[in-house]
């Protein structure tokens, strides 16, 4: 029941004349065409539409072009600091070159903060004391800490802010007792 008569009439073996299905559209055209025209736009609107959709299409493009050009900028100013740290680290490697002190049997620990984090240095009963003086200093250098004299570090500190991981200025007043024990601190 739910088949509509056309449908009956199709399975039935009635099939339509190409010559109808051909004048179908046709008429169809005719009647849109002729509904069409007394509704017809008027030509300033059509042409306002158009260039409505034309700006539009250009401001999609030079949006696009803008953030081509600002992903393309970061991209080089990306490029630019990667080359400027591999310059500054190929700097600093020429500078510790030869200039190491680290001692292979070393009996100490100097313990020290460094990025937020407590790190430590082995070095000899010499070097803690000169170390302690500020007559010595630690760089960083790939990861690992490196024991160099006090011209080293502020030369290697000239090269790159974050490469001292400590340098005691000698200047600085002591808070500690000649025990090496802070004064403020309570046993």
């Amino acid at each position: 029941m739910s088949d509509s008569l056309r449908d009956q009439l199709l399975k039935a073996g009635f099939a339509p004349s190409r010559k109808e299905t051909q004048r179908a559209p046709e008429k169809r055209d005719r009647r849109d065409r002729h509904v069409a025209k007394p509704h017809a736009e008027d030509p300033k609107s059509a042409r306002q539409k158009r260039s409505d959709e034309v700006d539009l299409a250009r401001a999609y493009a030079i949006r696009a072009q803008t953030e081509k050009a600002e992903r393309e900028a970061a991209a080089r100013e990306a490029q630019q600091q990667a080359q400027e740290r591999k310059e500054r680290k190929r700097r600093l490697q020429e500078l510790l070159r030869g200039q190491v002190l680290n001692l292979a049997e070393a009996d100490h620990v100097r313990h020290f903060e460094h990025a937020g984090k407590i790190r430590r240095i082995y070095v000899g009963a010499e070097q803690l004391i000169a170390l302690n003086r500020g007559e010595l200093g630690v760089v960083v250098q790939a990861g690992r800490f490196i024991l160099v004299t006090r011209e080293i570090a502020l030369r290697a500190k000239e090269i790159a802010e974050d490469a001292v991981a400590l340098l005691v200025d000698p200047e600085a007043v002591s808070t500690t007792s000649e025990d090496d024990v802070p004064d403020d601190l309570m046993w």
